[in-house]
């Protein structure tokens, strides 16, 4: 099974790293508390954007193709619960 391309989402991880080194900045150069959780939680909804993404693209093409050609099906739902309980 070949596994699909994340490399469109390179730029926004590279944008998400630029934002801690920011944040890591802010901390240094001790600014505003709420400033600083401002970006923090930027940070956090971007990933959860990339992470949303990469999830979609795992069900639309590894899971599909997975359940269309009836290998281990459960194996995949375990994989995809155990992902979402984390």
């Amino acid at each position: 099974m070949s596994h699909p391309c994340h490399r469109d989402k390179i730029a926004n991880i590279r944008r998400i790293k630029g934002q801690l080194e920011g944040i890591e900045r802010m901390i240094n150069e001790e600014k505003y508390c709420i400033d600083i959780l401002n970006q923090m939680k930027a940070i956090k909804n971007a990933l959860t954007s990339v992470e949303a993404k990469i999830l979609e693209t795992h069900l639309k093409e590894c899971v599909k193709d997975s359940l269309d050609t009836a290998q281990d099906n459960q194996a995949k739902i375990d994989e995809i619960i155990n992902v979402l309980k984390r």
